[in-house]
């Protein structure tokens, strides 16, 4: 048995083994999970290094089927490298609790391959200054360049100058990024109001939004300016990733480099960041209190943390880090007189100049967690699953 990679937004795991009984034309994979949960919406990678390709055979023509049934799975293809040819392959099983089911790598034909809605979808915005923004079917975020933080630091009308990260409000569950961007061209403040499918009220300014990043010093913490380059990786059905650079940027004398690789999967609330930092070995990661009137959640030793805001203007949203556990060392509830700066903050362990954990939200309007039970009780099993990953055999 030889260890392979698995990357996933609610983690598993991956081992390739062979089998002398197995049908030699037969590629199955088998998903296990071992937790009392219903698993759904955790997307299980496949590698094209560990697939051995038949003669004539590319790994882009394979697709993901149901041994059983023998239903073609959604699936997507990911150039991780950019070199132009995909590495992985993607697809998203559901299973019972305690349970187990067998999929097999197949040929598929035009028929069986079906087009199928990019709702995992991001894109840098250049005709909003220059936004980058990102969703799936159930959230939306955005956060800001270069020229939006030239503007306020030349003194131009309408600039921000934030590596916070802003909560676009979905009540649908098809993509509206663009729609809303067109919107907002025509009629200036269109997104700022519900038109039935939702709106972008969630107010970042200099704070962390949900889920940005600062460097705790002493008692105070630092934070760097907007990102200065990005590349998109992919979009499609199951997943959205891309990658953000910032300058470098000073924490009281720590010279502190930072990149963000952040990604987005079908059916979660909580987006995946993976932050390569060097100049320090712990970062803080922030989520925004607002009018400092909302709940707090600190279950340090579980590995999250959770703000909900009961009077967020007509309605309620809940915000949320979820890190692996072991990662987070320590919360704090951080409140001072200087404006947008008061977070709920969650100390993570960088290991090896890396980062990984995951921040989202949840609004009532969406109805999806309507209420501040539900939501904790979505965390406390996200939690469950990236710490009990589903086991992935290949035969």
């Amino acid at each position: 048995m030889k260890n392979a990679f698995i990357y996933t937004c609610i983690a598993a795991s991956v081992f390739f083994v062979s089998c002398d009984k197995q049908d030699k034309d037969t590629r199955t994979i088998t998903v296990k999970n071992t937790l009392e949960l219903p698993r759904s919406f955790e997307t299980v990678e496949i590698s094209k290094s560990d697939v051995v390709l038949k003669e004539g055979e590319h790994f882009e023509d394979l697709s993901i089927q149901d041994a059983k049934t023998k239903t073609i799975l959604v699936s997507q293809f990911v150039d991780e490298d950019q070199d132009g040819s995909a590495d992985v392959l993607l697809f998203q099983p559901e299973l019972a609790p305690k349970s187990e089911k067998q999929f097999e790598l197949v040929k598929a034909d035009a028929v069986a391959m079906q087009d199928t809605v990019a709702y995992c979808y991001s894109r840098f915005v250049p005709e909003r200054t220059d936004d980058y923004t990102w969703e799936n079917n159930k959230v939306g975020f955005r956060t800001y360049g270069p020229l939006a933080q030239k503007m306020i630091e030349d003194s131009i009308p309408g600039g921000t100058l934030s590596s916070g990260i802003d909560a676009w409000l979905k009540k649908v569950e098809y993509p509206i990024i663009n729609k809303w961007y067109a919107e907002n061209d025509k009629a200036p403040g269109y997104y700022h109001i519900d038109h039935g499918e939702g709106l972008d009220n969630f107010h970042v300014g200099s704070s962390r939004g949900v889920g940005g990043s600062a460097v705790k010093v002493d008692t105070s913490y630092y934070i760097s300016k907007n990102f200065t380059t990005w590349k998109t990786i992919t979009t499609g059905p199951i997943r959205t990733s891309f990658v953000l650079s910032y300058a470098d940027w000073d924490a009281n004398g720590k010279t502190i480099s930072e990149e963000k690789h952040i990604s987005l999967d079908y059916g979660n609330n909580l987006s995946r960041f993976e932050i390569h930092v060097t100049g320090t070995d712990e970062l803080s990661i922030g989520l925004t209190l607002h009018n400092k009137d909302g709940e707090i959640t600190e279950n340090v030793k579980d590995g999250w943390i959770a703000y909900w805001e009961p009077n967020y203007f007509d309605s309620e949203i809940g915000t949320a880090v979820v890190a692996p556990k072991g990662v987070m060392t320590a919360s704090d509830h951080y409140v001072t007189n200087m404006t947008d700066r008061s977070n709920l903050y969650s100390q993570l362990k960088v290991n090896d100049n890396k980062v990984v954990y995951y921040a989202g939200f949840a609004w009532k309007g969406s109805n999806q967690y309507p209420t501040k039970a539900l939501w904790e009780n979505y965390l406390s099993e996200f939690s469950q699953k990236i710490n009990t990953p589903l086991e992935v055999t290949f035969n």
